[in-house]
């Protein structure tokens, strides 16, 4: 990997896990778009969710706490179905459908709320959010807009939604550590893989990252939050959705 890729991979890690220590996401996003304009689509994948699956159970565990568990049980059973789907399509995105993806995902915070009634305290919701958000996270690499759609019209406190959701990430993005690297280990094997040392510096840099996000989000309010929150994340799929119709 050259040294200027590696370097900017590492920078993007410490800026982007602040802004999602912030938000919950948002960050996950501006790096799968700096890892695909810099690696191969199943290198992006591996090295996004091993960064990304690190700062989500660093942003958990200081935030413990307020994790909502019987949400994330529920939440896991959807995830084990939509994994059983994705083993069996066994259908991987290239770079193009990996950008129109991450484009469109953000748009989905501006679904009407007339149209689409989510809320993931609801009976049965926690369960559809496991399956399509584990489903889309798979192929997109992320799907933190999707998922906060379930969190807006709950009355959870902003530090429950933000430890809540990190939690139900950790496993959504191991799946999608092996759903990328098994074929990438069985065509070339471990050397294949993106280097240790890269994990090995990006790890403390999430984590860091993670926890100055974390004291922002202390000192704002439920409102500031989720209206931030989604013109950011607008902001972001604008900007992917142009370098997919680039692409295309």
């Amino acid at each position: 990997m050259p040294l200027i890729s590696a370097l900017i991979i590492l920078i993007a890690t410490l800026v982007t896990a602040f802004i999602s220590g912030i938000f919950g996401m948002a960050g996950g996003l501006i790096l799968m778009g700096v890892l695909t304009a810099l690696l191969p689509v199943a290198t992006a994948m591996i090295v996004h969710g091993a960064i990304q699956m690190v700062s989500n159970g660093w942003r958990a565990w200081l935030l413990r706490g307020h994790i909502d568990w019987a949400i994330f049980a529920r939440y896991a059973l959807g995830s084990v179905a939509a994994v059983v789907l994705l083993v069996l399509l066994a259908w991987r995105p290239d770079k193009t459908m990996v950008y129109l993806l991450l484009g469109l995902t953000p748009l989905m915070v501006w679904i009407p709320k007339s149209i689409v009634d989510l809320n993931i305290q609801k009976r049965g919701q926690a369960e559809i959010a496991g399956f399509v958000v584990q489903a889309l996270n798979t192929l997109a690499g992320v799907a933190g807009p999707l998922l906060d759609l379930f969190f807006v019209r709950t009355d959870m406190t902003r530090q429950a939604i933000v430890a809540t959701k990190s939690a139900t990430q950790v496993m959504a993005h191991l799946v999608k550590i092996a759903f990328w690297s098994a074929p990438v280990v069985a065509a070339a094997g471990l050397s294949a893989m993106p280097p240790l040392w890269l994990f090995a510096l990006a790890i403390p840099l999430s984590m860091t990252g993670t926890w100055l996000g974390g004291l922002v989000l202390e000192r704002m309010n439920d409102v500031d939050f989720k209206r931030w929150m989604r013109w950011l994340v607008t902001v972001i799929g604008v900007i992917y959705l142009a370098r997919a119709a680039r692409l295309l």
